[in-house]
Protein backbone atom coordinates (compact mmCIF):
# COMPACT_ATOMS: atom_id res chain seq x y z
CA UNK A 1 0.00 0.00 0.00
CA UNK A 2 1.20 3.43 -1.15
CA UNK A 3 2.04 5.69 1.82
CA UNK A 4 -0.02 8.77 1.68
CA UNK A 5 1.69 11.99 1.80
CA UNK A 6 0.28 13.63 4.68
CA UNK A 7 1.52 10.64 6.87
CA UNK A 8 4.94 10.42 5.23
CA UNK A 9 5.38 14.63 5.87
CA UNK A 10 4.35 14.30 9.58
CA UNK A 11 7.06 11.71 10.36
CA UNK A 12 10.09 14.46 8.95
CA UNK A 13 8.77 18.00 9.80
CA UNK A 14 11.68 18.91 9.85
CA UNK A 15 12.84 18.55 6.42
CA UNK A 16 9.01 19.82 5.32
CA UNK A 17 9.33 22.76 2.49
CA UNK A 18 7.04 25.21 1.44
CA UNK A 19 5.92 22.46 -1.49
CA UNK A 20 4.92 19.58 0.75
CA UNK A 21 2.84 21.78 2.11
CA UNK A 22 0.86 22.52 -0.93
CA UNK A 23 0.99 18.95 -1.67
CA UNK A 24 -0.38 17.69 1.56
CA UNK A 25 -3.38 15.31 1.02
CA UNK A 26 -6.17 15.63 3.03
CA UNK A 27 -8.51 12.84 3.66
CA UNK A 28 -11.95 13.50 2.76
CA UNK A 29 -14.01 10.96 4.93
CA UNK A 30 -11.95 10.03 8.05
CA UNK A 31 -9.46 12.14 10.55
CA UNK A 32 -5.67 12.61 9.59
CA UNK A 33 -3.73 9.60 10.69
CA UNK A 34 -0.72 11.35 12.01
CA UNK A 35 -0.12 15.44 12.77
CA UNK A 36 1.56 18.15 10.92
CA UNK A 37 3.37 21.53 11.87
CA UNK A 38 1.00 24.90 13.24
CA UNK A 39 2.53 26.47 9.95
CA UNK A 40 1.87 23.83 7.52
CA UNK A 41 -1.66 23.15 9.25
CA UNK A 42 -2.32 27.04 8.90
CA UNK A 43 -1.22 27.02 5.57
CA UNK A 44 -3.68 24.15 4.43
CA UNK A 45 -6.73 25.78 6.35
CA UNK A 46 -6.11 28.94 4.39
CA UNK A 47 -5.29 27.28 0.93
CA UNK A 48 -8.64 25.27 1.04
CA UNK A 49 -10.71 28.80 1.58
CA UNK A 50 -8.98 31.07 -0.99
CA UNK A 51 -11.73 30.84 -3.64
CA UNK A 52 -14.09 32.03 -0.32
CA UNK A 53 -15.47 35.22 -1.32
CA UNK A 54 -13.49 38.30 0.70
CA UNK A 55 -15.44 39.79 4.10
CA UNK A 56 -14.66 43.05 2.82
CA UNK A 57 -16.36 42.99 -0.32
CA UNK A 58 -19.33 40.63 0.61
CA UNK A 59 -22.35 43.50 0.79
CA UNK A 60 -25.15 40.72 1.04
CA UNK A 61 -24.21 40.36 5.02
CA UNK A 62 -25.48 42.63 7.24
CA UNK A 63 -22.70 41.09 9.38
CA UNK A 64 -19.40 43.50 10.41
CA UNK A 65 -16.56 42.73 8.47
CA UNK A 66 -14.24 45.30 9.45
CA UNK A 67 -12.82 45.93 13.09
CA UNK A 68 -9.96 47.68 14.57
CA UNK A 69 -6.33 46.44 15.45
CA UNK A 70 -7.08 47.38 19.11
CA UNK A 71 -10.26 45.20 18.71
CA UNK A 72 -8.17 42.42 17.10
CA UNK A 73 -6.04 42.41 20.02
CA UNK A 74 -8.84 42.92 22.79
CA UNK A 75 -10.17 39.11 20.84
CA UNK A 76 -7.11 37.46 21.54
CA UNK A 77 -7.04 38.82 25.07
CA UNK A 78 -10.47 37.31 25.64
CA UNK A 79 -11.27 34.53 23.47
CA UNK A 80 -10.60 31.81 25.51
CA UNK A 81 -13.08 32.98 28.47
CA UNK A 82 -16.15 31.19 28.97
CA UNK A 83 -19.17 33.74 28.44
CA UNK A 84 -20.88 31.67 30.78
CA UNK A 85 -18.83 31.44 33.73
CA UNK A 86 -19.55 34.78 35.77
CA UNK A 87 -18.32 32.74 38.85
CA UNK A 88 -14.87 33.12 37.13
CA UNK A 89 -15.16 36.18 34.68
CA UNK A 90 -17.40 38.60 37.04
CA UNK A 91 -16.21 41.59 35.17
CA UNK A 92 -17.48 40.38 32.09
CA UNK A 93 -20.47 39.63 33.29
CA UNK A 94 -20.89 43.65 34.75
CA UNK A 95 -19.62 44.99 31.40
CA UNK A 96 -22.78 42.93 29.90
CA UNK A 97 -25.55 43.89 32.78
CA UNK A 98 -24.02 47.53 31.98
CA UNK A 99 -24.80 47.31 28.33
CA UNK A 100 -28.03 45.91 29.08
CA UNK A 101 -28.72 49.38 30.96
CA UNK A 102 -26.78 51.18 28.47
CA UNK A 103 -29.74 49.78 25.59
CA UNK A 104 -32.36 50.06 27.76
CA UNK A 105 -31.80 53.40 28.06
CA UNK A 106 -30.90 54.37 24.28
CA UNK A 107 -34.24 52.43 23.32
CA UNK A 108 -36.16 55.23 25.78
CA UNK A 109 -37.28 52.16 28.15
CA UNK A 110 -38.86 53.75 30.92
CA UNK A 111 -36.56 54.96 34.01
CA UNK A 112 -38.99 53.59 37.25
CA UNK A 113 -38.55 50.13 36.31
CA UNK A 114 -35.97 46.81 36.66
CA UNK A 115 -34.11 47.18 33.34
CA UNK A 116 -33.62 43.31 32.36
CA UNK A 117 -31.54 41.72 29.03
CA UNK A 118 -28.80 39.95 27.98
CA UNK A 119 -26.37 39.27 25.47
CA UNK A 120 -26.73 36.83 22.97
CA UNK A 121 -25.49 34.74 20.07
CA UNK A 122 -26.43 36.64 17.41
CA UNK A 123 -30.26 38.17 17.07
CA UNK A 124 -31.39 34.44 16.62
CA UNK A 125 -31.14 33.49 20.05
CA UNK A 126 -32.67 36.72 21.03
CA UNK A 127 -35.40 36.43 19.06
CA UNK A 128 -36.37 32.89 20.38
CA UNK A 129 -35.60 34.26 24.38
CA UNK A 130 -38.38 37.12 23.39
CA UNK A 131 -40.82 34.79 21.50
CA UNK A 132 -40.43 32.18 24.40
CA UNK A 133 -41.73 35.18 27.17
CA UNK A 134 -44.24 36.04 25.27
CA UNK A 135 -45.87 32.57 24.72
CA UNK A 136 -45.20 31.71 28.25
CA UNK A 137 -46.35 34.97 29.78
CA UNK A 138 -49.82 34.54 27.34
CA UNK A 139 -49.79 30.97 28.73
CA UNK A 140 -50.20 31.84 32.57
CA UNK A 141 -52.55 34.77 32.00
CA UNK A 142 -54.85 32.28 30.18
CA UNK A 143 -54.49 29.26 32.58
CA UNK A 144 -55.27 31.50 35.41
CA UNK A 145 -57.95 32.98 33.93
CA UNK A 146 -59.35 29.51 33.34
CA UNK A 147 -59.01 29.67 29.75
CA UNK A 148 -57.85 27.59 26.79
CA UNK A 149 -53.68 27.63 26.68
CA UNK A 150 -53.26 25.08 24.03
CA UNK A 151 -53.38 27.43 20.59
CA UNK A 152 -50.67 30.10 20.80
CA UNK A 153 -50.21 32.06 17.76
CA UNK A 154 -47.50 35.08 16.79
CA UNK A 155 -48.40 37.69 13.84
CA UNK A 156 -46.18 38.73 11.46
CA UNK A 157 -45.33 40.33 8.20
CA UNK A 158 -44.43 38.11 5.07
CA UNK A 159 -41.31 39.95 5.53
CA UNK A 160 -40.21 38.48 8.83
CA UNK A 161 -36.48 36.90 9.20
CA UNK A 162 -36.27 33.51 8.91
CA UNK A 163 -35.29 33.01 12.84
CA UNK A 164 -38.94 33.84 13.41
CA UNK A 165 -40.38 30.72 11.34
CA UNK A 166 -37.63 28.54 13.56
CA UNK A 167 -39.22 29.74 17.20
CA UNK A 168 -42.69 29.48 15.43
CA UNK A 169 -41.86 25.63 14.50
CA UNK A 170 -39.41 25.06 17.27
CA UNK A 171 -41.67 26.07 20.11
CA UNK A 172 -45.44 25.07 18.74
CA UNK A 173 -46.54 28.17 18.20
CA UNK A 174 -49.20 28.67 14.92
CA UNK A 175 -47.81 31.22 12.54
CA UNK A 176 -50.06 34.29 11.24
CA UNK A 177 -48.24 35.95 8.33
CA UNK A 178 -49.23 39.03 6.89
CA UNK A 179 -48.78 38.16 3.04
CA UNK A 180 -46.71 41.04 1.15
CA UNK A 181 -47.77 42.81 -2.40
CA UNK A 182 -46.12 44.61 -4.90
CA UNK A 183 -44.97 47.91 -3.82
CA UNK A 184 -45.52 47.03 -0.25
CA UNK A 185 -43.26 44.93 1.53
CA UNK A 186 -43.49 45.48 5.17
CA UNK A 187 -45.85 45.05 7.74
CA UNK A 188 -49.06 47.53 7.98
CA UNK A 189 -52.25 47.15 9.48
CA UNK A 190 -54.31 45.44 6.71
CA UNK A 191 -54.38 42.04 7.25
CA UNK A 192 -54.56 42.50 11.20
CA UNK A 193 -58.15 42.05 11.81
CA UNK A 194 -58.12 38.43 10.56
CA UNK A 195 -54.86 37.81 12.12
CA UNK A 196 -55.06 39.21 15.85
CA UNK A 197 -57.33 37.51 18.21
CA UNK A 198 -57.01 36.23 22.00
CA UNK A 199 -54.61 33.67 21.21
CA UNK A 200 -52.10 36.36 20.18
CA UNK A 201 -48.92 35.87 22.08
CA UNK A 202 -47.03 38.71 20.24
CA UNK A 203 -47.24 41.18 17.28
CA UNK A 204 -43.65 41.18 15.85
CA UNK A 205 -42.98 44.37 13.66
CA UNK A 206 -39.45 44.95 11.88
CA UNK A 207 -37.29 47.99 12.25
CA UNK A 208 -34.69 47.37 9.17
CA UNK A 209 -35.92 44.51 7.70
CA UNK A 210 -33.48 42.52 5.66
CA UNK A 211 -35.48 42.62 2.04
CA UNK A 212 -35.44 46.28 1.89
CA UNK A 213 -34.50 47.64 5.09
CA UNK A 214 -37.63 49.33 6.08
CA UNK A 215 -39.42 49.94 8.75
CA UNK A 216 -42.38 48.24 9.41
CA UNK A 217 -45.52 50.68 10.13
CA UNK A 218 -44.72 50.46 14.21
CA UNK A 219 -46.33 53.12 14.70
CA UNK A 220 -49.83 52.24 12.99
CA UNK A 221 -49.20 48.93 14.63
CA UNK A 222 -48.94 49.92 18.02
CA UNK A 223 -52.45 52.56 17.99
CA UNK A 224 -53.86 49.83 16.15
CA UNK A 225 -53.21 47.28 19.02
CA UNK A 226 -54.51 50.11 21.55
CA UNK A 227 -57.30 50.46 20.02
CA UNK A 228 -57.69 46.25 19.89
CA UNK A 229 -57.49 46.15 23.64
CA UNK A 230 -60.21 48.94 24.15
CA UNK A 231 -62.47 47.22 21.55
CA UNK A 232 -61.75 43.45 23.48
CA UNK A 233 -60.31 43.20 26.19
CA UNK A 234 -57.32 41.80 25.11
CA UNK A 235 -53.88 42.93 25.60
CA UNK A 236 -51.48 41.65 22.47
CA UNK A 237 -47.83 43.10 23.21
CA UNK A 238 -45.88 43.95 20.98
CA UNK A 239 -42.37 43.43 20.06
CA UNK A 240 -39.94 44.94 17.85
CA UNK A 241 -37.23 42.68 15.53
CA UNK A 242 -34.41 45.66 15.61
CA UNK A 243 -31.88 43.47 14.48
CA UNK A 244 -30.45 45.91 11.77
CA UNK A 245 -32.30 49.13 12.44
CA UNK A 246 -31.82 48.84 16.53
CA UNK A 247 -27.96 50.36 16.26
CA UNK A 248 -29.29 52.95 13.16
CA UNK A 249 -32.33 54.16 14.30
CA UNK A 250 -31.25 55.72 17.71
CA UNK A 251 -28.32 57.80 15.98
CA UNK A 252 -29.80 58.99 13.22
CA UNK A 253 -33.46 59.63 14.06
CA UNK A 254 -33.80 60.37 17.80
CA UNK A 255 -37.43 61.99 17.50
CA UNK A 256 -38.79 58.72 15.64
CA UNK A 257 -40.90 56.44 18.14
CA UNK A 258 -40.00 52.32 17.25
CA UNK A 259 -38.95 51.28 20.56
CA UNK A 260 -40.06 51.30 24.50
CA UNK A 261 -41.16 55.06 23.45
CA UNK A 262 -44.21 53.29 22.76
CA UNK A 263 -45.89 51.57 25.96
CA UNK A 264 -47.26 48.41 24.05
CA UNK A 265 -43.38 47.81 22.87
CA UNK A 266 -42.51 45.14 25.47
CA UNK A 267 -39.30 43.98 23.59
CA UNK A 268 -36.31 44.31 21.18
CA UNK A 269 -33.66 42.38 19.88
CA UNK A 270 -30.99 43.48 18.06
CA UNK A 271 -27.38 42.18 16.58
CA UNK A 272 -24.37 44.08 17.93
CA UNK A 273 -22.49 42.40 15.26
CA UNK A 274 -24.35 44.25 12.60
CA UNK A 275 -24.67 48.24 12.85
CA UNK A 276 -23.57 47.60 16.27
CA UNK A 277 -20.15 46.92 14.73
CA UNK A 278 -18.98 44.00 16.45
CA UNK A 279 -17.72 40.99 14.64
CA UNK A 280 -20.10 37.80 14.56
CA UNK A 281 -22.09 36.15 16.32
CA UNK A 282 -23.31 38.78 19.30
CA UNK A 283 -26.98 40.04 19.60
CA UNK A 284 -29.07 41.77 22.45
CA UNK A 285 -32.21 41.32 23.90
CA UNK A 286 -34.04 43.98 25.76
CA UNK A 287 -37.28 43.65 27.71
CA UNK A 288 -39.32 46.97 29.04
CA UNK A 289 -38.91 45.74 32.55
CA UNK A 290 -37.59 42.52 34.05
CA UNK A 291 -41.21 41.35 34.93
CA UNK A 292 -41.74 41.11 30.92
CA UNK A 293 -39.26 38.30 31.34
CA UNK A 294 -40.61 35.14 33.23
CA UNK A 295 -39.56 34.22 35.75
CA UNK A 296 -39.88 30.40 34.87
CA UNK A 297 -37.38 30.39 31.99
CA UNK A 298 -34.68 31.16 34.69
CA UNK A 299 -32.50 28.27 35.58
CA UNK A 300 -30.16 28.70 38.97
CA UNK A 301 -27.08 26.56 38.23
CA UNK A 302 -24.24 25.90 40.50
CA UNK A 303 -21.39 25.49 37.82
CA UNK A 304 -17.57 26.11 38.37
CA UNK A 305 -17.61 27.35 42.15
CA UNK A 306 -20.45 29.68 42.58
CA UNK A 307 -24.80 29.35 41.64
CA UNK A 308 -25.80 31.52 39.47
CA UNK A 309 -28.96 32.10 37.01
CA UNK A 310 -29.47 30.96 33.39
CA UNK A 311 -31.94 32.42 30.70
CA UNK A 312 -30.17 31.85 27.68
CA UNK A 313 -30.92 29.16 25.05
CA UNK A 314 -26.84 28.63 24.79
CA UNK A 315 -24.71 27.77 27.83
CA UNK A 316 -20.88 27.72 26.87
CA UNK A 317 -20.11 29.86 24.46
CA UNK A 318 -17.00 32.28 23.39
CA UNK A 319 -17.40 36.02 25.78
CA UNK A 320 -15.19 38.36 23.21
CA UNK A 321 -17.61 39.25 21.40
CA UNK A 322 -18.82 40.91 24.74
CA UNK A 323 -15.56 42.79 25.43
CA UNK A 324 -16.12 44.06 21.98
CA UNK A 325 -19.13 45.55 22.56
CA UNK A 326 -18.18 47.66 25.61
CA UNK A 327 -14.67 48.79 23.84
CA UNK A 328 -17.32 49.97 20.80
CA UNK A 329 -19.78 52.03 22.66
CA UNK A 330 -16.75 53.12 24.75
CA UNK A 331 -14.51 53.94 21.75
CA UNK A 332 -17.08 55.27 19.87
CA UNK A 333 -19.86 57.01 21.91
CA UNK A 334 -22.79 58.59 20.82
CA UNK A 335 -21.35 60.97 18.93
CA UNK A 336 -19.22 58.69 17.55
CA UNK A 337 -22.28 56.03 16.50
CA UNK A 338 -23.94 58.90 15.22
CA UNK A 339 -21.33 59.89 13.02
CA UNK A 340 -20.75 56.73 11.32
CA UNK A 341 -24.50 56.17 11.10
CA UNK A 342 -25.19 59.14 9.20
CA UNK A 343 -22.48 58.87 6.73
CA UNK A 344 -23.18 55.80 6.15
CA UNK A 345 -26.99 56.03 5.26
CA UNK A 346 -25.99 59.13 3.60
CA UNK A 347 -23.22 56.50 1.17
CA UNK A 348 -26.21 54.30 0.25
CA UNK A 349 -28.23 57.40 -0.62
CA UNK A 350 -25.04 58.11 -3.05
CA UNK A 351 -24.87 54.91 -4.34
CA UNK A 352 -29.10 54.99 -4.56
CA UNK A 353 -28.97 57.75 -6.45
CA UNK A 354 -26.00 56.71 -8.92
CA UNK A 355 -27.68 53.24 -10.13
CA UNK A 356 -31.17 54.86 -10.25
CA UNK A 357 -29.91 57.29 -12.38
CA UNK A 358 -28.70 54.79 -14.79
CA UNK A 359 -32.10 54.04 -16.16
CA UNK A 360 -32.23 50.73 -15.14
CA UNK A 361 -33.24 50.20 -11.91
CA UNK A 362 -36.50 50.78 -9.73
CA UNK A 363 -36.02 51.56 -5.88
CA UNK A 364 -37.93 49.51 -3.86
CA UNK A 365 -37.07 50.86 -0.51
CA UNK A 366 -38.53 54.90 -0.90
CA UNK A 367 -37.99 55.62 2.92
CA UNK A 368 -34.12 55.05 3.29
CA UNK A 369 -33.81 54.25 6.98
CA UNK A 370 -30.91 51.93 7.03
CA UNK A 371 -28.25 51.82 4.98
CA UNK A 372 -29.82 49.43 2.16
CA UNK A 373 -29.91 49.69 -1.56
CA UNK A 374 -33.09 47.67 -2.91
CA UNK A 375 -33.27 47.52 -6.59
CA UNK A 376 -35.45 45.86 -9.05
CA UNK A 377 -34.69 45.84 -12.62
CA UNK A 378 -37.20 47.79 -14.97
CA UNK A 379 -39.39 45.24 -17.06
CA UNK A 380 -37.84 46.69 -20.61
CA UNK A 381 -34.68 44.55 -19.42
CA UNK A 382 -36.30 41.41 -20.41
CA UNK A 383 -33.26 39.62 -21.66
CA UNK A 384 -31.30 39.03 -18.25
CA UNK A 385 -32.23 39.73 -14.37
CA UNK A 386 -31.02 40.56 -10.61
CA UNK A 387 -29.92 37.18 -10.67
CA UNK A 388 -27.56 37.10 -13.84
CA UNK A 389 -26.33 41.16 -12.17
CA UNK A 390 -25.47 39.26 -9.14
CA UNK A 391 -23.25 36.26 -10.42
CA UNK A 392 -21.32 39.15 -13.19
CA UNK A 393 -20.16 41.78 -10.31
CA UNK A 394 -19.28 38.34 -8.36
CA UNK A 395 -16.27 38.24 -11.17
CA UNK A 396 -15.41 41.68 -9.75
CA UNK A 397 -15.00 40.07 -6.39
CA UNK A 398 -18.67 41.93 -5.41
CA UNK A 399 -20.99 40.01 -3.23
CA UNK A 400 -24.60 41.45 -3.18
CA UNK A 401 -27.84 39.75 -2.78
CA UNK A 402 -30.71 38.90 -5.38
CA UNK A 403 -34.05 36.84 -4.68
CA UNK A 404 -37.27 36.66 -5.22
CA UNK A 405 -39.26 38.21 -2.69
CA UNK A 406 -41.76 36.56 -0.28
CA UNK A 407 -45.55 35.64 -0.62
CA UNK A 408 -47.85 37.78 -2.61
CA UNK A 409 -45.07 39.71 -3.63
CA UNK A 410 -42.93 36.51 -5.14
CA UNK A 411 -42.91 38.26 -8.92
CA UNK A 412 -40.91 40.83 -7.80
CA UNK A 413 -37.11 40.29 -8.18
CA UNK A 414 -34.99 42.02 -5.79
CA UNK A 415 -31.00 43.06 -6.16
CA UNK A 416 -30.08 44.36 -2.60
CA UNK A 417 -27.14 46.12 -1.38
CA UNK A 418 -25.89 46.77 2.26
CA UNK A 419 -23.75 49.43 2.50
CA UNK A 420 -21.33 48.41 4.91
CA UNK A 421 -20.16 51.65 7.06
CA UNK A 422 -16.70 50.65 5.89
CA UNK A 423 -17.29 51.65 2.65
CA UNK A 424 -16.30 55.40 1.52
CA UNK A 425 -17.91 57.16 -1.77
CA UNK A 426 -15.16 56.32 -3.81
CA UNK A 427 -15.52 52.36 -3.19
CA UNK A 428 -19.20 52.61 -3.91
CA UNK A 429 -18.42 54.72 -6.69
CA UNK A 430 -16.40 51.71 -8.05
CA UNK A 431 -19.24 49.60 -7.00
CA UNK A 432 -22.07 50.96 -9.03
CA UNK A 433 -19.76 51.42 -12.31
CA UNK A 434 -19.20 47.52 -11.96
CA UNK A 435 -23.22 47.37 -11.66
CA UNK A 436 -23.67 49.44 -14.41
CA UNK A 437 -20.79 48.08 -16.33
CA UNK A 438 -22.57 43.98 -15.98
CA UNK A 439 -25.60 45.56 -16.73
CA UNK A 440 -24.38 46.69 -20.32
CA UNK A 441 -22.34 43.54 -20.82
CA UNK A 442 -25.32 41.45 -20.16
CA UNK A 443 -27.53 43.84 -22.21
CA UNK A 444 -25.53 42.55 -25.22
CA UNK A 445 -25.01 38.88 -24.47
CA UNK A 446 -28.29 38.41 -22.13
CA UNK A 447 -28.22 35.93 -18.94
CA UNK A 448 -29.32 32.88 -18.06
CA UNK A 449 -29.38 32.72 -14.46
CA UNK A 450 -32.57 31.22 -12.92
CA UNK A 451 -34.04 32.34 -9.75
CA UNK A 452 -34.24 29.51 -7.25
CA UNK A 453 -37.75 28.11 -6.02
CA UNK A 454 -39.73 30.17 -4.53
CA UNK A 455 -39.73 28.05 -1.35
CA UNK A 456 -35.86 27.69 -1.38
CA UNK A 457 -35.73 31.15 -1.83
CA UNK A 458 -37.85 31.65 0.96
CA UNK A 459 -36.29 29.24 3.22
CA UNK A 460 -33.25 30.35 2.88
CA UNK A 461 -34.05 34.20 3.59
CA UNK A 462 -31.05 36.35 2.06
CA UNK A 463 -30.16 38.16 5.94
CA UNK A 464 -28.35 36.13 8.64
CA UNK A 465 -28.47 36.93 11.83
Amino acid sequence: MTEQPHRMVAEQPEKMTPWDMFNLEVPQDHMPMHGVPARVAKAVVNSESWTDARPTMNLSSFVTTFTEPESEELMREHFLKNYIDHDMYPQLFAMEQRMVRWLHRLWHGPSDVTPYGTATVGSSEACMLAGLAHKWNWRQAREAAGKDATRPNMVTGGNVQIVWKKFLRYFDVEPRIAPLKPGNYRLTTEHLDRLVDENTIAVVAIAGQTFTGEDDDIQEIHDWLDAYEKRTGHSVPLHIDGASGGFVNPFCYPDYKWDFALPRVQSINASGHKFGLVPPGLGWVIFRDDKVFNKDLIFYVNYLGGEMPTATLNFSRNAFQIALQYYTFIRLGFDGFTRIMKQTVQNAVHLRDRLVASGLFTIMNETQRIPVVALTLKPEFANFNEFDISAKVRERGWVISAYSMPPDAQTVNSLRVVVRPHLNSNTLGILADDIIHACQWLQQHGGNATPPALHDTYKSSPAKC
